[in-house]
């Protein structure tokens, strides 16, 4: 697969290969599925907390004598059927975590790459550097190079990149992400992905 290559002018500046193993992969859509249902789950704290009969204060004697009041027997005013009691059956902490193979995940990341090449929402560009690490000029190139759509931006290392990030921030549009961490949410959340050349090789090598 071959794409244009452009500046951060938006002009083209020749072409690169995309390779064929990781953005013109078969499609599973259901293997998509699979691997953001479980992404979501593990980023579930599941610190949710309700405390049972013996953690609620007080309650520690009797409220009356088992026999002779005409009442029925009770042995603490914390038990469950009672006001301000203990609760059963609800919420404690837990993990929602899901597992899932290393060779499914990374097939899902393939197809999810393979779906944003065949639609041409991937825009390589030869290098991401700015004059200044301003907004302004970050905002100035994205709209050269995406337009009004969701971008986001691949880098492979962050220490070359730091003037790029600095002004990616505060865009509520874009986001960077590191090349080692390229995930299915993220590609499913924006719709244009950024790849500098040096990008591509991360990628190839982490799903290749």
């Amino acid at each position: 697969m071959v794409v244009d290559v452009f500046n951060m002018e938006g002009k083209k500046v020749g072409t690169a290969e995309l390779p064929e193993a990781i953005f013109n992969a078969e499609i599973f859509v259901d293997l998509m599925h699979q691997a953001f249902v479980r992404q979501m789950a593990n980023a579930r704290l599941g610190t949710h907390q309700t405390k049972v009969r013996g953690e609620v204060s007080g309650g520690g004697r009797k409220p009356w004598r088992q026999k002779g009041t005409g009442r029925a027997r009770q042995g603490s005013i914390r038990a469950a059927h009672w006001k301000g009691g203990g609760r059963i059956h609800t919420p404690h902490p837990r993990s929602y975590a899901q597992a899932m193979p290393l060779k499914m995940r990374r097939a899902a990341l393939r197809s999810a790459l393979s779906v944003k090449a065949a639609e041409a929402n991937i825009v390589v560009v030869d290098k991401l550097e700015l004059a200044e690490p301003k907004t302004r000029l970050m905002a100035k190139a994205l709209n050269v190079l995406v337009g009004d759509a969701k971008a986001l931006i691949v880098i492979p290392q962050k220490e070359s990149f730091e003037g790029v990030v600095r002004s990616t921030n505060n865009l509520p549009d874009a986001k960077i992400l590191l090349a080692n961490y390229l995930n299915i949410r993220d590609l499913l959340k924006y719709e244009k992905l950024i790849l500098p050349l040096a990008s591509l090789d991360t990628i190839s090598n982490n799903l290749g």
